[in-house]
């Protein structure tokens, strides 16, 4: 059985292209001020906490925001944690997506099966990535890591371990999700097996 029985996902903080509004997958955007300072509060959340090793998204709000919530630690970056490739959705707000391409825009609302990005990625490979990058962490030997993200990498993670896919908008920017693994295996959200199914911990 895997030794890792601790999973901390954090979603970076908010971005210069605004990323609370607007959808940037593989645009390489940076942290913007209130992003960084979303992750000054996640790093004051983790202070008591201690992790065998800390992974990140190659790109840059993911890999700054895990600079600074750990605290100049050592980060191995992990290309298949990468965002989802929205195509030609990338930097688009949902508005502007429903304007352009409002037959695809309710294909993608209602999870349509097969959807893929126009011109980007299928949910079906981006879900086989982001799952490859997680299997090498379940085979890596450690027992507790972080992992800083993007909104859909932790979603699918979060679904792939225990079978529970997150409300629609969570997590939200600087959000925390917590998985554990119990003694039998099964992994569930939070710290306890008391603790309530929702996935997300809030500062």
């Amino acid at each position: 059985m895997p030794s890792l029985r601790r999973i901390v996902l954090v979603r970076h903080g908010e971005t210069d292209g605004e990323s609370s509004i607007r959808f940037h997958g593989t645009t390489d955007v940076a942290l913007a001020p209130e992003g960084r300072e979303q992750m000054k509060a996640v790093a004051r959340q983790l202070r008591f906490e201690s992790f065998d090793a800390l992974f990140s998204s190659p790109l840059r709000r993911a890999w700054g925001a895990a600079w600074i919530v750990g605290g100049g630690s050592e980060i191995s970056l992990v290309p298949q944690f990468r965002e989802v490739d929205f195509g030609r959705w990338e930097g688009l707000t949902r508005e502007e997506i429903e304007a352009r391409d409002p037959v695809l825009a309710k294909d993608w609302q209602d999870g349509a099966e097969g959807f893929e990005y126009p011109g980007g990625e299928s949910r079906r490979d981006f879900r086989a990535r982001v799952e490859s990058g997680l299997d090498a962490l379940l085979a890596s030997g450690l027992r507790s890591v972080l992992v800083v993200a993007h909104k859909g990498v932790i979603r699918a993670i979060g679904e792939k371990l225990t079978g529970e896919a997150l409300d629609r908008e969570a997590p939200p920017l600087g959000g925390v999700v917590v998985l554990t693994r119990d003694g039998d295996g099964s992994w569930f959200a939070g710290r306890r097996g008391s603790n309530p199914p929702a996935l997300a911990e809030q500062a």
